[in-house]
């Protein structure tokens, strides 16, 4: 497997990367992730028209900062216009790629006809993808799903419209929006827009483990993965499976007293990016996802308790005193 991924003008250091994620993937948590080795981590899904408006918190989402090996930022939108004016804001913040969303399945977005609404809106998706590669120099990717439903699978096609607009790249999640996440990622349906386009094309979908990273790029074919729900509690998953899949037989996680750190680091660039007590308020989802995959034996019934304890607290400092005393055990 080659060690990095070409986007236009771009080199993406990997081939593993990690998707946009709403309330996941904020400024402390790409910090975190590319200080453990993650070459690509995508802001949350940006909002373009409310962007434009200077909405705090969209703006927030949208934060970039130093210690990141790129800038990526994902605007969503139905407006070609306002996504337009999005991107050219993305752009003079400094994002190396600016990448449109076609697949979130979320009810509150594709009731707007955004996100994967869009998959069956292919005249207005096309418009907006021309809007943003006409309004900037940076390159635009877009990521996708299989389609609407099984009735209109239209993945390869949308892509090929895509790539003869100017995207540099394409990313699908091997579902459609009915599915939601229900049932597997289909990785070999991937592969049919990977034969439509000569553009990169990243795999999306169901990805957990260094085996199932092997397996979706042999059944699709793709030039690189994404990953998404799987790095919930375990950001050094992307540099883990970077490796896996390059041969590196080290460990596939941080020992013990490494990822104690690690979540009290979390937990302070959390404190520091949003404030008290939002900061410790915004942290708990992924407190509650490091206690789920900590490294130690226990009940899963005593792990639930002791993950809804520490999420009620509202001190911080309190938080890393019982964590460190239910770390060390």
């Amino acid at each position: 497997m080659a060690s990095s991924l070409q986007i236009g003008d771009v080199t993406v250091p990997g081939r593993v990367l990690m998707a946009p994620m709403t309330g996941v993937t904020d400024l402390p948590f790409r910090r975190v992730a590319s200080r453990l080795g993650a070459p690509y981590v995508a802001t949350e899904m940006v909002a373009s028209a409310e962007l434009a408006r200077g909405r705090p918190d969209v703006v927030r989402r949208a934060a970039v900062g130093e210690g990141l090996p790129l800038t990526v930022i994902q605007l969503v939108g139905r407006d070609p216009d306002a996504m337009a004016e999005g991107a050219r804001m993305a752009e003079r913040a400094g994002a190396d790629l600016i990448d449109l969303n076609f697949g979130c399945p979320a009810k509150e977005v594709t009731g707007a006809a955004s996100g994967s609404a869009l998959m069956r809106a292919p005249d207005l998706a096309c418009r907006i993808m021309e809007a943003v590669v006409g309004a900037v120099r940076r390159p635009v990717t877009v990521k996708m799903r299989l389609g609407w439903d099984e009735n209109d699978r239209n993945a390869a096609t949308l892509a090929r419209h895509a790539e003869q607009i100017g995207v540099q790249a394409v990313t699908v999640h091997g579902r459609t929006r009915k599915q939601f996440y229900t049932g597997k990622a289909d990785w070999q349906a991937v592969g049919e827009v990977k034969d439509a386009v000569s553009i990169p094309v990243v795999v999306n979908g169901d990805v957990l483990t260094l085996q199932d990273a092997r397996d979706a790029l042999e059944q699709s074919g793709a030039d690189a993965l994404m990953l998404g729900r799987g790095v919930y509690g375990r950001p050094w998953l992307a540099a883990r499976l970077e490796a896996g899949l390059n041969g590196d037989t080290g460990p596939d996680a941080p020992d013990r007293a490494d990822r104690l750190a690690l979540v009290i680091d979390h937990m302070q660039a959390s404190l520091d990016f949003y404030g008290y007590p939002l900061g410790l308020k915004m942290f708990r989802k992924h407190l509650g996802w490091y206690i789920e995959q900590a490294p130690w034996p226990a009940d899963p019934s005593e792990r639930r308790a002791a993950k809804a304890r520490l999420c009620r607290m509202d001190d911080a400092d309190a938080v890393a005193r019982a964590l460190s005393d239910l770390w060390q055990g």
